[in-house]
């Protein structure tokens, strides 16, 4: 017999986080932003088009991290058990920009603002898979992500040199941190989340 639960435990940052008596229907970005008062993440159109609502999940797979880019706004809550949640508050550090986010400002890569956070995200994802992206890789990853005030030229011209920033690292010994930490999560539970007529199971889970 199967270990179920209904509680949602997920690396937010690098910080092991649990959530209990939620709705199954709840999304990333109504946590992040209505529940964790994380409002750098934006809502947009709400139907996973423009990229506003942008975060990045990472997860274990081969015992290695891979991470992603997802719309928040689409992306279910309790998808994100036994992964870890990226959000643009867990950039930078020490009040020192991430190389990402400077590198977008020294590029003027952004205008109103609004549509930069998930811009920031979806940039962040693919230096983590990619230490220097060609061109092609770049705007593959941005086709999600719709700007109306600064056009995509300086944003391309931002993250083909974010990788040439001296304090451009990947930092080994904290993502052997990361590892472990989720490790410590157990993702094989099967997750079942009900209310009212909604139900959340993961079947995948199941038929493992």
């Amino acid at each position: 017999m199967e270990n179920i639960s209904g509680k949602i435990q997920f690396l937010l940052g690098d910080k092991i986080h649990s959530v209990v008596n939620i709705a199954p229907y709840m999304t990333v970005l109504d946590y992040v932003r209505n529940y964790l008062k994380l409002s750098g993440t934006k809502e947009g159109c709400g139907s996973g088009d423009c990229g506003a609502c942008t975060v990045v999940i990472g997860e274990l797979v081969n015992e290695q991290l891979h991470y992603k880019s997802v719309n928040a706004c689409i992306t279910l809550l309790a998808t994100l058990h036994g992964k870890q949640l990226i959000t643009v508050e867990n950039l930078g550090d020490n009040n020192q920009l991430h190389p990402v986010q400077q590198a977008m400002v020294d590029f003027n890569a952004s205008q109103c603002g609004f549509c930069t956070p998930g811009i920031v995200m979806t940039l962040y994802a693919l230096t983590k898979n990619y230490y220097m992206p060609s061109k092609k890789q770049i705007c593959s990853a941005l086709v999600g992500n719709l700007c109306r005030c600064t056009g995509y030229r300086a944003v391309v011209d931002a993250a083909a040199n974010i990788g040439k920033q001296k304090m451009y690292e990947i930092n080994a010994e904290h993502e052997f941190f990361i590892i472990n930490k989720l490790k410590e999560i157990d993702s094989k539970t099967v997750l079942h989340l009900t209310s009212d007529q909604n139900n959340f199971l993961n079947l995948k889970l199941l038929d493992s």
